[in-house]
């Protein structure tokens, strides 16, 4: 914009007339959170006045994109351009008073960024759609709440939180009662349909969860919900951290989908003859995910410490809640996926730094493939004919390179992506593997 295009005055440049500034005003919000996250699921956005709600509606605002992290630029590349999806417009008095916040789409000189995670769902849903399907998701939101103590060690905020087993302990949820029910209150106003809190396996550890909804809105969701619980445990003092397995002795937080299709408005997966009442489609869907099993799980288990929690043997609670198999079961949470009805399927293999994203465009592509070459599951319960998962993140990366299915997945927008992304986590693998620490010295200081 040059000084001969600016707004004559003050005054006309703080009277939005497009949607989003005209609802933001009416809400009384102030500043606008433009937000989206990178392939590493980082939040990144700006703050917009309200003032500025028309550029942000039709012109965007931009980013250097090599600056925002893992989204597939170089320095030398043009600005990152995020346009607001207004469906996504959410109102957030409860972390600051007239702040609101709306998921956006990056584009790169006029067309969708194909590393951008938000529009590789969004093209992954498109090609469901071609076929009259739509996916539906629930998503279980885990995490911890830690600080450190007076050494700079990490533990739980709560110091009273130290049973060896504390899942649904009524006095390790009212302490931290507080930030519990301010999460689900601002869940509710929201609309989300908050319907439970609890103290989960680990010291510490808390999930509450909400209604299922649409692909992307759920997983728009997710990251409004990481956002929002973050914000207001830093309030409690406290750190909120997804991690998938911050403490070596105790059970990993995950983020299990609860998933189903539907054609038109219609359940596509109850009432069958199939196992637990599933239709022939939900087993061929949930065939697919199996068979798709082992390329998935660098998206659904994305960092070192994700194979942490997979590969755990045991832990202070005596369960680790995550299968290291590729196998499915009914109402038994040992399995990749659970069948707790004819509704929808559970699959237990995400944790708690999956992008839902590019969770769900993987999932929903495995899935399909499931559909199209008529796969079948095989018996339920049986533990010993499913495929190992990938046991590091470098097994992980392998296994992706592998699987053409959920390469095109995350190459649904363009190509590159899944090669992006394969060469980012390689490259974590073997900075994590360059390291000293203290096993090492524990083992090898004085062996020799």
């Amino acid at each position: 914009m040059t000084i001969d295009h600016l707004p004559a005055s003050p005054t006309e440049a703080a009277a939005p007339t497009g949607e989003l500034g005209i609802r933001a005003r009416a809400d009384g919000v102030r500043f606008l959170l433009a937000l989206f996250v990178d392939l590493a699921g980082k939040p990144c956005a700006k703050l917009v006045p309200v003032e500025a709600a028309d550029d942000l509606q039709y012109d965007g605002v931009g980013f250097a994109g090599f600056a925002v992290g893992a989204i597939g630029q170089q320095p030398s590349d043009p600005d990152l351009i995020v346009i607001p999806d207004l469906s996504s417009y959410t109102l957030l008095p409860m972390v600051r008073e007239g702040l609101a916040l709306v998921h956006c789409d990056p584009h790169v000189e006029g067309k969708p960024w194909p590393f951008a995670p938000r529009v590789i769902l969004k093209a992954q849903l498109a090609r469901a759609k071609a076929r009259r399907l739509e996916l539906f998701a629930g998503a279980e939101v885990e995490y911890f709440l830690v600080t450190r103590d007076a050494s700079g060690k990490l533990v739980p905020a709560d110091s009273k939180d130290s049973a060896v087993r504390p899942c649904y302990d009524a006095r390790g949820l009212t302490r931290m009662y507080d930030h519990l029910t301010g999460v689900s209150t601002a869940m509710n106003a929201l609309g989300w349909a908050n319907y439970a809190n609890d103290h989960e396996d680990a010291n510490g550890q808390f999930e509450q969860n909400f209604a299922f909804a649409d692909a992307l809105t759920t997983a728009d969701r997710v990251i409004t919900a990481r956002y929002l619980i973050s914000m207001l445990a830093e309030r409690g003092g406290m750190t909120a951290t997804f991690m998938p397995k911050p403490f070596a002795d105790q059970t990993g937080s995950g983020m299990h989908m609860h998933l189903s299709l539907w054609d038109d408005g219609s359940p596509l997966f109850p009432g069958g003859d199939g196992p637990y009442g599933l239709s022939r489609t939900a087993c061929q869907f949930l065939a697919g995910i199996l068979d798709h099993a082992p390329g998935l799980q660098l998206v659904l288990g994305p960092t070192v410490n994700s194979y942490k929690r997979t590969g755990a043997t045991s832990t202070r609670s005596g369960a680790t809640w995550s299968t290291r198999r590729a196998t499915f079961g009914g109402n038994d949470r040992t399995h990749l996926i659970r069948c707790p009805d004819d509704n929808r399927i559970e699959l237990r293999g995400g944790d708690g730094a999956a992008n839902p994203y590019l969770a769900m465009a993987a999932v929903l592509a495995a899935g399909l493939d499931g559909i199209d070459r008529e796969l079948d599951p095989g018996e339920p319960g049986d533990k010993s004919k499913g495929a190992d998962l990938p046991p590091t993140l470098l097994h992980a990366v392998e296994a992706l390179g592998a699987d053409p299915v959920v390469c095109a997945a995350l190459d649904a927008a363009g190509p590159g992506v899944a090669d992006y992304l394969a060469g980012l986590k390689r490259d974590e693998f073997f900075e994590w593997h360059a390291t000293v620490g203290d096993w090492e010295h524990d083992h090898y200081l004085t062996a020799f």
